[in-house]
């Protein structure tokens, strides 16, 4: 009797396990125009040339990296961006796998996430300065990038400068 009522409980929970339903939230894509803004956006930071990296970007877009209290307006990241290059000669940016673009359901909301290694040669030091890094851009319903945030170690890049 035992295992007859232990078999039934057991055969309930797998049930219950395996019923459970399914709701989407959005789709995934691994090419969309979305991706080619953020490889065009780079390649303009790679030229460091503000004027084409600025068309990517809403003029009230945003960015945050992870060694920030608080985002900054774009104007002063292309600040920001432009400055590596008075510290780094030879500036590159590997893409590491492949981006995704992310359209959720929820909102409207729409992301490209991507990897990357960021890597420069000091110019104090002549060491090559290597980091990993995620990003992610928020885009708004005219394909501009609204938010973009990084996420990695850049305080050896604070360090490399001193």
């Amino acid at each position: 009797m035992r295992k007859i009522i232990f078999s039934t409980f057991l055969f309930f929970i797998g049930l219950v396990s395996f019923s459970q339903d399914t709701k989407e939230n959005g789709t995934i894509y691994i090419k969309h125009p979305y991706i080619d803004v953020v490889n065009k956006s780079v390649k303009a930071y790679l030229a460091n040339d503000i004027a084409a990296n600025s068309q990517f970007f809403a003029d009230t877009a945003k960015f945050l990296a992870s060694s920030m209290d608080k985002p900054m307006a774009i104007a002063d990241a292309f600040k920001m961006w432009s400055g590596d290059f008075n510290y780094y000669d030879n500036i590159q940016l590997k893409q590491v796998g492949y981006p995704d673009y992310l359209h959720y359901i929820d909102a409207d909301q729409k992301y490209v996430q991507s990897w990357w290694e960021w890597s420069g040669t000091s110019k104090k030091t002549g060491k090559v300065l290597k980091i990993n890094c995620v990003q992610f851009d928020s885009f708004n319903s005219a394909g501009k990038i609204v938010f973009e945030s990084l996420y990695g170690d850049f305080s050896k890049m604070e360090h490399a400068e001193n």
